[in-house]
């Protein structure tokens, strides 16, 4: 298989990813929402789907070994995208008057390109510290 179709395989597998945890933690937002404040909320989902998307871009999209030590340095990505994420979101609400069930899904889509680089590069290193390599056909 071409490299290229390797890669948009990989890229698909990431995007369908993506968008089960995306409507996994939305609706854990809108929720929390109804009885915490807006950031609050965001913070609970957010954690929740950091640890959903560990399992499934090391199990699903790069096909590397679950380990203590991946789960521990996974959460690196997540606090940089958080912080990102969470003053983009307070831009979105308190400067751009975006809806605050609204903010979530712009701030996600803009954050979607970043995270597939930081979570090939992360995967990749837990998966090469552990000794193990996952060859192109291993991938698919």
């Amino acid at each position: 298989m071409s490299e290229s179709r390797f890669q948009t395989r990989r890229w698909l597998r990431f995007l369908i990813g993506g968008a089960t945890n995306t409507a996994f933690t939305y609706a854990l937002y809108l929720a929390l929402n109804t009885i915490v404040s807006y950031q609050t909320a965001y913070l609970i989902a957010y954690v929740l789907g950091v640890l959903f998307a560990y399992w499934f871009n090391a199990t699903i999209v790069f096909r590397v070994p679950l380990s203590w030590k991946g789960l521990l340095s996974y959460p690196i990505v997540y606090v940089v995208q958080y912080a990102a994420s969470a003053a983009l979101l307070a831009v979105l609400v308190e400067f751009l008057r975006i809806r605050e069930s609204v903010g979530p899904l712009i701030v996600t889509a803009a954050m979607i390109p970043a995270t597939y680089v930081m979570n090939k590069f992360v995967l990749g290193r837990s998966s090469k510290s552990s000794g193990r390599t996952v060859t192109q056909e291993e991938s698919e």
